[in-house]
């Protein structure tokens, strides 16, 4: 059995991945472009590039993500199925945790969950808020795009200045809530609040937003996608689980989850 290419083409970027047939991962990257076939044509070009392969090395090539779609008949003359991201994302997130029953969510440009295990796997809920909505708005708000770059300005921000803490609007605590909690999301908003602190705020009302619309009886939440990557969404998604007594793990490879799962499903026919 030759190389596995697993590949999630989504709205603002594709990933990529390499896997053998032990279901050992060569090589993952993201490449970025605004047309989805020209995204997925060059994350194959600099994968094959880096990993010194020939397309006579590649066996199959698995697609997934919205972007999927958009690719009609079989990419190089390989052997191309297309998979869904529900399935991809079941897979890859139980395959990276080695859990055998699981919620598995990606933030990407929205949030989407899903149950995997035993039983199988199937969509169980999500939003439309995710990574798109911080870039849209940064966009409009402070004309910045770029995530690492917003990521870093958040990390000046004080969530003082734009949210409203449970604690500030009550008197006596509610028993079941720590001080911390958020009552409002940037409903304070002071006149003196600056770029990083908003910044900062619509972090936290993203992945508060992600870390509640789960909605299955479950302890363990496994999260991936590019969005899911940030410095923030560890400390807020631990916050939102310490509320609702849920375990959120994010895996070292949590960006290429679904193009992960995309390609374990392959070797799994």
């Amino acid at each position: 059995m030759g190389i596995v290419l697993g590949i999630d083409i989504g709205s603002s970027a594709t990933k990529i991945v390499a896997m053998d047939e032990s279901k050992t991962i060569l090589n993952s990257l993201k490449v970025s472009a605004s047309d989805p076939v020209t995204a997925m044509y060059g994350a194959i070009g600099k994968l094959l590039c880096e990993e010194r392969m020939q397309i006579a090395d590649v066996e199959a090539v698995m697609l997934t993500g919205m972007g999927a779609s958009y690719v009609e008949g079989d990419v190089y003359g390989l052997p191309t199925t297309k998979v869904t991201e529900f399935d991809a994302l079941g897979t890859g997130g139980l395959y990276l945790t080695g859990l055998e029953e699981a919620v598995v969510g990606s933030i990407g440009t929205g949030t989407v969950f899903v149950y995997a295990g035993p039983e199988g796997i199937w969509h169980i809920g999500g939003s439309a808020v995710g990574g798109g909505t911080l870039v849209g708005l940064s966009s409009r708000l402070f004309g910045i795009r770029d995530v690492e770059v917003i990521a870093d300005m958040a990390e000046q921000g004080n969530l003082k200045n734009v949210d409203w803490g449970i604690a500030e609007l009550s008197r006596d605590q509610m028993e079941t809530l720590p001080d911390y909690a958020t009552s409002s999301n940037l409903g304070k908003m002071k006149s003196t609040a600056t770029d990083e602190d908003v910044a900062l705020g619509l972090m936290n009302m993203i992945f508060q937003t992600a870390g509640t619309c789960r909605n299955v009886n479950l302890k363990r939440a496994v999260i991936g996608g590019s969005t899911a990557t940030l410095n923030q969404a560890r400390i807020m998604l631990g916050q939102v689980g310490e509320l609702y007594d849920i375990n959120f793990i994010i895996p070292k490879e949590a960006a290429f989850m679904t193009a992960i799962g995309a390609a374990l499903l392959f070797q799994a026919k």
